[in-house]
């Protein structure tokens, strides 16, 4: 039997924004591995089998989907949003790199997904209108300098910006210095998008002013998109609209 790895992405969080090519994927496997939420957004049912892990084992988590592929299973490794941004496509093309030759062998697929980024910014209109770039504020697998770097780099091409994993427990200082390095490069009226578990019943979307931000407005549920210098503000009754012209002045 031909055993085959399927990559998925399950969107943001509602049910309708995972895609019919993945919930096709999910319904014909023989096992699913992920992080621990994601795997239980997976409906339990007779010859299907869950793999729950912790966030921080990605690589045992890909070298067990592709050891049980050779086993001749239809294996699916679930990530939220899109497997191929900040999450589960690079950890299986990096365990496949160094494990054994037969791996090569394996059918292995990634299926795109809805990234918290777009759903976000579908959400609060078009601040990704024009150029913009994704920076993962996670300090885990990349030094601060680095992140840094990019950051500066990213203001100075006057790019919007989204930021994934903007404050954890675990390293709250983070965010702020996110924000300071802003503070010294941005104008105070930039616009920031806060957007907290986007697509389900708990979304909350907030946009406040450069000036006006705060390291607490972020969680690891929460989306960060910054505009660019261009971005604009309708208001109007209700929830304003942020977007970012199609052009650029010369």
């Amino acid at each position: 039997m031909t055993g085959q790895v399927v990559i998925a992405g399950l969107g943001p969080g509602a049910g309708d924004m995972i895609t019919p090519q993945v919930a096709q994927a999910v319904e014909q496997a023989t096992d699913v591995v992920g992080y621990i939420p994601y795997v239980r957004r997976i409906a339990p049912r007779h010859g299907l089998t869950l793999h729950e892990s912790d966030n921080r084992v990605e690589l045992d988590r890909a070298r067990h989907a592709l050891e049980m592929a050779l086993q001749g299973k239809r294996v699916v490794v679930v990530s939220s949003g899109d497997p191929g941004v900040f999450a589960m496509a690079s950890a299986v093309f990096e365990a496949l790199e160094a494990g054994p030759p037969e791996w090569l062998d394996l059918d292995i697929q990634v299926l795109p997904g809805i990234t918290a980024m777009l759903a976000a910014a579908a959400a609060a209109g078009a601040p990704l209108g024009h150029d913009f770039c994704a920076i993962n504020l996670s300090d885990n697998l990349k030094p601060w300098a680095l992140i840094e770097k990019r950051l500066r780099l990213a203001v100075e091409g006057d790019f919007a910006m989204g930021f994934y994993n903007p404050r954890s427990k675990s390293r709250p200082e983070g965010f702020a210095r996110v924000l300071d390095v802003m503070t010294e490069t941005c104008e105070p009226e930039r616009i920031i998008l806060f957007a907290r578990a986007v697509s389900t019943p708990e979304q909350v979307l907030r946009v406040v002013r450069l000036a006006d931000a705060r390291p607490e407005m972020a969680d690891m549920r929460t989306v960060v998109l910054v505009g660019s210098s261009l971005t604009r503000l309708i208001e109007r009754p209700g929830a304003p609209i942020v977007y970012t012209p199609r052009s650029a002045p010369v």
